[in-house]
């Protein structure tokens, strides 16, 4: 190589100061922070023993985060909980709280979320395949008892047509109303629900009072439509549906007047960090403050899984049974008589201790904001998974001490993550300058910062997006801007060149 060929020809357009900053051996690149707070890891007592080795085993042999499979479980055990049972959190207040969670698993595109979540609902879907076996079995013998009755109505004209022509008709007419009322059709039970419009979900809901699963392999799409202008009445119907116990009613032109009933919503599933990042982003500058985000309080953004090795083993076969028999044993409580079930003395002790704390601490002024609504919302939260754990270890007269210390030991662990979701929303700069390290290789030399924007990569999609990164990168000296002046006396441009390392 000549030594023409090894002379960058940007050098020579750089003024002497920048000149200097890029050819100096003396600077160099210093380490971005990682933008993320730390977060507690996943700990198998945070589960009832029924329900650890199964979270231990597909953690493993999925290579994925832990945190991922539990938190997925804890939800789905909830959707089939549903409204069966609530909970009294005080002891002398109508306060109540329905056991079903909204979660969300947080991680790279191969952060194995989709993997986690398929064994996770497993059991979910199970449930659903028996009941379509048996819908289709009740469905067929519907339509041959509906083709009999119809037989039977034919011969009731027959007799009542005779009737009324000797003169009888009050007779002719009781023969016709004896079998006026249709059959009732059956009704396919359903657990989970991924796709579908908000009037149809409310006729679900209505047909499934004791509530359903939502499931979203990718969660950003759901989260930016209905967070969306157009999605303003998705979005309230949905904020309705996080207490469980509330009411909704659409009037719509066409379907004409729909009441729900029953507005019981869980919900999972997955996205990047920098497809929610925007929406925090949203919710901590206020431009959508309606604590939709706060609601996802089973949140979790583990560390990635950087150790990876090969695991070829069949499932652990005692474990998958042990978690089909909670959920079973779960799925047969009846809907009705529902349930309130209030803590032991012993548990009101310790959940009220809890509690009166982590209001008190959730308030300090330091908090952002947003935060603070998010830590707010985690009493109820809580108090939701202490019924879920005393039902899932058999439980149904009042909810334990035990069951209470361990939905208080969630607590710690949700804010954690959620410290670090609402920190690496306001870290966004951060995490735009390590983007575009990592991705230095699909820039021109010298760049510009309208050269990144028309890249449209997540995260820097806005002007001040691009410019607040670029600023993170020369101040950590992984960069050196330079003005070249405009041609035909236009205005300077600013273009960056990385450093040598």
């Amino acid at each position: 190589m000549t030594t023409h060929e090894q002379i960058p020809p940007f050098l020579a357009e750089m003024p002497e100061p920048a000149l200097a900053s890029y050819l100096s051996p003396e600077i160099a690149p210093k380490p971005l922070p990682s933008g993320l707070s730390r977060v507690m890891p996943w700990r198998d007592e945070l589960l009832p023993s029924d329900l650890r080795e199964y979270v231990r085993d597909v953690a493993e042999r999925t290579q994925c985060p832990p945190d991922f499979i539990g938190v997925a479980l804890v939800v789905a055990a909830s959707s089939v909980v549903g409204r069966k049972f609530t909970i009294h959190p005080k002891q002398h207040d109508d306060w109540l709280v329905v056991p079903n969670q909204w979660g969300v698993i947080i991680g790279r595109p191969s952060a194995m979320k989709s993997p986690a979540l398929k064994q996770a609902l497993r059991p979910l879907h199970a449930l659903e395949s028996r009941e379509r076996k048996q819908y289709g079995l009740a469905e067929a013998e519907h339509k041959a008892s509906s083709e009999l009755l119809e037989m039977e109505r034919n011969a009731a004209k027959v007799k009542a047509k005779k009737l009324l022509g000797s003169g009888d008709k009050n007779a002719a007419l009781a023969e016709l109303n004896r079998l006026s009322s249709d059959m009732q059709a059956p009704v396919l039970r359903r657990y989970i629900v991924n796709d579908s419009t908000v009037e149809k979900l409310g006729e679900l809901l209505n047909e499934n009072p004791n509530g359903l699963l939502l499931v979203r392999d990718e969660l950003g799409g759901w989260l930016a439509t209905i967070q969306s202008e157009d999605g303003s009445v998705a979005r309230a119907f949905y904020l309705e549906c996080f207490d469980g116990n509330g009411s909704f009613t659409y009037d719509r032109i066409g379907r004409g007047t729909i009441f729900i009933e029953s507005c019981c919503l869980s919900l999972i599933g997955g996205i990047q960090p920098s497809r929610i990042a925007s929406l925090v982003r949203a919710a901590i500058s206020g431009e959508l403050d309606d604590g939709l985000i706060q609601r996802l309080q089973l949140a979790v953004y583990p560390d990635d899984v950087r150790e990876w090795r090969l695991v070829d083993r069949w499932p652990n076969k005692a474990a998958t049974e042990r978690v089909d028999w909670v959920i079973e044993q779960l799925d047969q409580i009846p809907d009705q008589p529902r349930s309130a079930l209030r803590f032991s003395p012993e548990a009101q002790e310790i959940f009220n201790a809890w509690y009166t704390r982590h209001m008190q601490e959730s308030r300090r002024e330091e908090l952002h904001p947003a935060l603070q609504s998010h830590f707010l919302k985690m009493p109820q939260t809580i108090a939701g998974l202490a019924l879920l754990f005393e039902l899932i270890g058999g439980g149904q007269q009042v909810v334990s001490a035990e069951a209470a210390t361990r939905a208080i030991g969630w607590s710690a662990y949700l804010m954690s993550h959620a410290q670090r979701l609402y920190g690496a929303a306001i870290n966004a700069p951060l995490l735009g300058a390590r983007l575009l390290l990592e991705r230095q290789q699909k820039l021109p030399e010298p760049f510009t910062a309208r050269e990144v924007r028309q890249k449209d990569w997540t995260g820097l999609g806005s002007q001040d997006a691009v410019n607040n990164a670029l600023a993170i990168l020369v101040e950590y000296d992984f960069i050196v801007g330079y003005e070249v002046a405009g041609e035909k006396g236009g205005r300077p441009s600013m273009r960056y060149v990385w450093r040598n390392t």
